[in-house]
């Protein structure tokens, strides 16, 4: 029996952050940009929906004069990621 899985999750660019997230201590604006190949809109858009779920924690700060923002996934981020992978498994395995 396929499991459910989790929409917020199944965005092609929120798992991309999940997914870049889950193996680094945190990630600012501009590497994960980088890395998912999103615009700076779409990817603040996702960034704002991940955080309201308690998925990812942001901070607003300064490099020099450059405002900088950063990203860490929280427990509840870790937990539902990982809720996630087991229920694609199910797809798969």
């Amino acid at each position: 029996m396929f499991r459910e899985l989790n929409p917020l999750l199944h965005s092609e660019l929120r798992l991309a952050v999940m997914s870049i997230l889950i193996g680094v201590e945190s990630a600012d604006f501009v590497f994960l940009r980088k890395q998912t190949g999103a615009t700076a809109g779409n990817l603040s858009v996702q960034i704002d929906k991940l955080q309201r779920a308690g998925y990812i924690e942001v901070e607003k700060t300064y490099r020099g004069k450059l405002p900088c923002t950063i990203c860490r996934m929280t427990d509840t981020g870790r937990e539902a990621f990982a809720e996630y992978v087991d229920a694609l498994k199910s797809y798969i395995g």
